[in-house]
């Protein structure tokens, strides 16, 4: 798509101004666009490798329920676990990387933690296993949901770094070179009509000259 211009000295000021502008913003967001994406590929790594230990912890409490089970029956480890003790609170707040908002998961536990309630039974009637699996489960409680924002997070700068690159795609691609070409074709104008102007100059003082002589 051309640029339709005058090709007038103050449109060429105003299109200048405008090339310059346009450049100065396309080094800004390509910028942007690095930093987002250097921050976005550590989000990715942190939530690799918190996925990788979340899915031990997972699979080592499925083993322990799996041996409880072994050992108890499903009714008396349903019975066990149907009243928890434990309280889990979880704030969500709203952060930001470079420009991307992200949310802020942070989870507390209740008093009953600090107080040392962790199991909602007596242990004399539960296998052993079962303690070791609800061990394991609030190990990897605050993990998740860490790797819940982590994975969030990667998501919106995600969104980011595409809207981002679009923008300076646009600029690369289309704005820069319309002004460029159009400062250009101004440019020319002027320079012809300038040569225009001499070369009208030069005939009218020949003509004066050869009055003169005359």
């Amino acid at each position: 798509m051309e640029m339709r211009v005058n090709a007038t000295r103050m449109q060429l000021l105003n299109l200048r101004r405008r090339l310059r502008m346009a450049q100065r913003g396309h080094k800004l967001l390509k910028d942007k666009r690095d930093e987002l994406m250097r921050q976005f590929l550590e989000v990715v790594q942190a939530s690799k490798e918190l996925r990788t230990r979340v899915e031990e912890l997972l699979a080592k409490a499925a083993g322990d329920l799996a041996l409880a089970g072994a050992v108890t029956s499903r009714a008396t480890l349903l019975e066990a676990l149907l009243y928890p003790k434990q309280k889990l609170e979880l704030e969500v707040q709203m952060g930001q990387i470079v420009s991307a908002r992200v949310p802020r998961f942070r989870c507390r536990w209740g008093e009953e933690r600090e107080k040392g309630g962790l199991y909602p039974y007596g242990l004399a009637e539960t296998p052993p296993e079962l303690d070791t699996a609800l061990r394991t489960l609030a190990e990897a409680l605050p993990l998740m949901v860490e790797l819940a924002e982590k994975e969030k997070a990667a998501e919106l700068l995600a969104e980011e770094v595409e809207k981002t690159r679009r923008r300076v795609n646009a600029l690369e691609y289309v704005l820069i070179p319309q002004l460029t070409q159009a400062v250009r074709f101004i440019t020319m104008k002027l320079d012809e009509a300038e040569r225009g102007n001499l070369t009208r100059l030069m005939k009218l003082k020949e003509i004066v000259r050869g009055e003169k002589e005359a």
